[in-house]
């Protein structure tokens, strides 16, 4: 659960309000209208968006790739992606209009979950073990840099290929040991199967070593270009509304769910929370700030990727990411 008591208190200037119509500004989401997509619809519901200047609708994905090119083309002026594949994508695209804006996942949920009563508690645990993983899985792609950083024998891990329909069965059924995943998603799935929360290990890549960042606000720089007041709104915008989200989860869920009543508004609640605490919510943007960005960890992490991709030019950190749109110290949370 998300403990921590914040008042919702954050360091905004004035909104660049446009004195004639409202710049439409189409939002790409990675996934699906769950929990940590909450926040977008409480900046609309809450007027955000709109004292801004802008209309603002939201648009579901299909995954952390997603976005992207939907961005850079210029379908839509800006959306939400995984900046590790932001960072492939301008690798092997160079000339794409594409930007990281604002970061909102200081921690990316890439993570082992595994299970106590199955001896895993460690990462050293996961020796000898049968770990389930889907081949496409974004956690899973980052296990060479875990097994660098965390120094485990990767030859007495038995790799088992699951699909991901049947990864989180084969944790609760226990014929693997555990799994790679999203640490909110794959802890709540096999807890939603029977096994205890009290049994369950969610061991996140980033306490152990994993400097990758996770999902950021991207921009079309074309549009950014001519239109910089509109970003810097929309950026202020969510950030108020990842705020008042913080503040009160259950209230910005129930933004969430007028979209959808079918949906199971409890488990939502509690994929948020986890996703507060385990991705947004870190100490280090308690001390920082919101949205920015360490620039040393930020270089480490160009670093550790080149041990699971290989870049065709040396990375730029300046082509992935820019604070031009943040206020200085990014987004404060008092």
């Amino acid at each position: 659960m998300f403990h921590r008591t914040l008042t919702a208190a954050i360091g905004f200037g004035a909104l660049a309000v446009s004195a004639h119509a409202q710049t439409n500004m189409p939002f790409a989401l990675d996934w699906r209208f769950e929990g940590p997509s909450a926040p977008y619809f409480v900046a609309i519901d809450k007027g955000y968006f709109a004292d801004a200047g802008l209309e603002v609708e939201v648009t579901a994905g299909q995954g952390s790739l997603d976005a992207i090119p939907k961005v850079a083309t210029g379908a839509f002026p800006v959306g939400f992606a995984d900046i590790n594949s932001l960072i492939k994508f301008l690798d092997q695209n160079p000339d794409a209009p594409v930007i990281g804006a604002m970061m909102v996942y200081d921690k990316p949920p890439f993570a082992i979950v595994g299970r106590k009563s199955l001896g895993i508690e460690t990462p050293s645990d996961l020796e000898g073990r049968i770990l389930g993983a889907p081949p496409p899985d974004g956690a899973f792609a980052q296990w060479p840099i875990f097994v660098a950083e965390t120094g485990i024998d990767e030859s007495t891990v038995t790799i088992e290929p699951v699909g991901f329909p049947t990864r989180e069965p084969s944790l609760a059924e226990g014929t693997v040991d555990a799994v790679t995943g999203f640490s909110f998603t794959s802890f709540l799935s096999t807890a939603r199967l029977g096994v205890p929360e009290d049994d369950l290990t969610v061991i996140l890549m980033a306490d152990h070593g994993v400097d990758l960042y996770g999902n950021v606000i991207i921009v079309n720089t074309d549009f950014a270009a001519e239109n910089p007041d509109a970003v810097s709104g929309f950026l202020e915008a969510v950030a108020k509304g990842w705020v008042d989200t913080i503040a009160d989860p259950a209230a910005a869920i129930e933004s969430l769910v007028s979209r959808n009543p079918a949906m199971d508004g409890e488990l939502e609640l509690r994929r948020l929370e986890l996703a507060l605490a385990d991705t947004v919510v870190t100490d280090w943007v308690l001390e920082n700030g919101m949205g920015i960005i360490d620039a040393d960890r930020f270089a480490n992490s160009l670093e550790q990727i080149k041990l699971t991709y290989e870049y065709q030019t040396e990375p730029d950190a300046s082509v992935y990411f820019t604070d031009a749109f943040l206020p200085e110290g990014g987004f404060k949370l008092d």
